[in-house]
């Protein structure tokens, strides 16, 4: 089974989580980057009229920087990102829609200072084109998405 592990951080704790849990499971990595790039005012959530709260009022289409090579190849994507407003963030979502996920199975693990994980599985879906999302898990490190990425690649 071909396995990816996809991400986007904005601060660094999503991207050591993926690294470390792609080397482990001995997948491929792609971090999702917007275009332009989210800048540390972009993201000060306190700030109401800042980008990340922005984007999330008008749920507004965000450019990636670079595509996935050969996505048709995968059949498991490892998808990581912070919680944003109880979710995955816009960026995530719109790299999910331009894609096609059939006969994939997709699993997401996400990061919070503070936010739960939630329904975030159940509000991906509708981004998950023919995909199987098989559930969401809140972590603060690799070592929680081991067993959870092993048994999904079995």
């Amino acid at each position: 089974m071909k396995t990816l592990v996809a991400y986007f951080s904005a601060e660094g704790t999503t991207a050591k989580v993926a690294k470390a849990l792609a080397e482990k499971i001995g997948a491929d990595l792609f971090e999702i980057v917007p275009d332009p790039p989210y800048s540390a005012a972009d993201i000060r959530w306190t700030n109401p009229l800042a980008r990340c709260n922005r984007e999330k009022l008008t749920n507004k289409k965000i450019r990636i920087k670079e595509k996935v090579d050969h996505f048709e190849e995968y059949d498991l994507v490892l998808l990581g990102f912070p919680i944003w407003y109880g979710a995955a963030p816009n960026v995530v979502n719109c790299f999910c829609r331009e894609y096609d996920w059939s006969g994939k199975k997709v699993y997401a693990f996400a990061t919070s200072g503070g936010s739960k994980i939630g329904r975030t599985a159940e509000k991906l879906k509708p981004y998950i084109n023919g995909g199987l999302v098989v559930g969401a898990k809140l972590v603060q490190s690799a070592v929680e998405m081991f067993e959870i990425a092993e048994n999904l690649q079995a």
